[in-house]
């Protein structure tokens, strides 16, 4: 296929799909799904009893009774997290014998035992492919000695050096980010390594496909990955061979299978694009065309992006690396020579760094939880989610106990209605606490953005949900001191000036609909 094979869009840009024939919808059994069919069936299990084995009812409930006992004392010797343990309680107890199934499908590593070792593999032989520069890491102890500890941290849970030198950009909207990654991937010369967890065929998408589609030809190597989630109604299964067809290399992360393994529940939610390993994008935009607001779902899309140019951009590279190798039976890190990356004359340090949701280590969180507990003034975030375990919301709290300004900007308009009932839970005990709760009313907040006391920021791809906290694969990028940080602080007040603020009243005034949904749902927000 030549590069401008295909459908050419009005507006520009190359489509593969005709309208009208993006994949058909794959039947998708989530852990709500199982947890629905589960249900289902204890019920059902207890109908038949009750219409045909009445007389064995008595053996039945003494064999549950001791049955959901010794669970109970098998979750509460586990290690599993204290909000997590409850949820299984509720299970276990609701149906004994389809929810220790439940238990076992999500904790026997059904299908992904594999993708842990192979990650843990990966991790421990590329560990020393990013050295540290030790003057560097010394210089930043030296200037930020409250932040060494959390540079420590993560270095040893990861390749995640400590860089100066690199120059940040922040983009406080996808519009914003767009043209100047379409600037950046024409300046292409060697390699484009993409990985998203979201693309869908229209403006943006297009444009950038296009720019692909040529550089692939020019001999430039462009390697792709996207998440399974997209062949639910996106892109066919195909996708990734109409892709090679244009000289692209592409992969699905986890491509979706009903009801076959737990690998569902570990998706690839990175946002990585890294071009010549001088240029890196990271940040909530995904390769959609809501995220540069070209297309409206929930009213105003309001996002945020992160460019790295610099050394810096190696660490985003490694990660695609270390993805992209993952099926592979002989890994290959070696790339295309290029230039390497010039050190810039700027002020600041920045860690790369990604969250692996099989080595028991909550990279994301305690990230957040370590810049809430050592913040002195205040800590702004804005997230899509708001579904807390109890040590996130405990660490919320605690920062606003102890004199902290620590403001929330979430969605006014939301994207699935569950989620947003779930977070309203937590708005009670967060506004007593005095954290301050904001909703964005011209619609959907999709940001993933820490900014502290104008010294260090996060930007990147993890959510204040379980989903992004314990089950994606994420990235992200720690920035302490840079120019950027008056940029990321003064989004975040313009931004609050779109919110309707939320008070206590205000929260008890909320349609019952939606606090019984809340209520519902926070049983078993550990599954979702």
């Amino acid at each position: 296929m030549k590069p401008t094979d295909g459908y050419i869009q009005e507006s520009g840009g190359l489509k593969l799909l005709k309208k009208g024939r993006k994949g058909l919808f794959r039947l998708l059994f989530s852990r709500m799904g199982m947890i629905i069919l589960l249900l289902l069936l204890q019920l059902g299990l207890l109908v038949v009893m009750q219409l045909y084995f009445l007389d064995f009812m008595p053996h039945y409930y003494l064999i549950a009774g001791v049955f959901c006992t010794g669970m109970v004392l098998y979750l509460i010797n586990s290690g599993i997290d204290p909000t997590s343990k409850l949820t299984w309680l509720v299970v276990i107890m609701l149906m004994p014998a389809f929810g220790a199934l439940l238990l076992l499908y999500t904790r026997s590593d059904i299908g992904h035992r594999l993708l842990r070792d192979r990650f843990i593999w990966l991790s421990c032989n590329t560990r020393e492919q990013l050295s540290q520069d030790e003057e560097v890491l010394a210089d930043f102890e030296r200037e930020k000695p409250e932040a060494a500890g959390l540079a420590r941290y993560l270095r040893r849970t990861g390749c995640h050096p400590v860089y100066k030198g690199t120059k940040l950009t922040y983009f406080p909207l996808g519009d914003d980010m767009f043209p100047v990654l379409l600037e950046q991937l024409e300046r292409a010369e060697k390699y484009i390594f993409l990985e998203f967890f979201i693309v869908d065929e229209g403006l943006m998408w297009g444009r950038v496909l296009e720019i692909l589609a040529r550089k692939a030809a020019e001999g430039v190597e462009v390697r792709m990955m996207y998440d399974g989630t997209c062949e639910i109604a996106l892109l066919p299964h195909d996708y990734p061979r109409r892709l090679k067809e244009l000289g692209i290399k592409c992969k699905i992360f986890a491509p979706l299978t009903p009801f076959v393994s737990t690998h569902y529940n570990y998706r690839d939610h990175r946002k990585i694009l890294v071009i010549d390993g001088r240029v890196a994008f990271t940040g909530g935009v995904n390769l959609a065309d809501e995220y540069i607001n070209r297309r409206e779902r929930f009213g105003h899309w309001k996002d945020t992006a992160l460019m790295l140019e610099g050394r810096a951009a190696e660490s985003f590279q490694l990660m695609f690396q270390q993805m992209w190798n993952v099926g592979e039976k002989q890994p290959e890190f070696s790339v295309p020579e290029a230039a390497p990356a010039e050190e810039k004359p700027v002020k600041g340090y920045v860690i790369p760094y990604g969250d692996c949701p099989l080595d028991d280590e909550r990279v994301g969180e305690w990230v957040y939880m370590d810049l809430l507990n050592r913040a002195q003034n205040y800590v702004h975030i804005m997230t899509p989610y708001l579904i807390l375990d109890g040590e996130m919301e405990t660490a919320l709290r605690f920062a606003a106990e102890r004199g902290v300004d620590v403001r929330l900007i979430l969605p006014g308009i939301p994207d699935k209605k569950l989620p947003y009932a779930l977070a309203k839970t937590h708005y009670d005990k967060l506004l007593r606490s005095g954290v301050k709760i904001y909703e964005y009313t011209p619609g959907f907040v999709h940001a993933k953005v820490f900014v502290c006391d104008g010294k260090e920021a996060v930007v990147g791809t993890i959510n204040l949900d379980y989903r992004s906290l314990y089950h994606h694969f994420e990235c992200a990028a720690y920035i302490s001191g840079a120019a950027c940080l008056e940029d990321i602080e003064r989004d975040f007040l313009k931004t609050q000036e779109q919110c309707r603020s939320v008070t206590r009243q205000s929260a008890r005034g909320e349609k019952w609909t939606v606090k019984l949904a809340g209520v519902i749902m926070k049983v078993i927000a550990p599954l979702l």
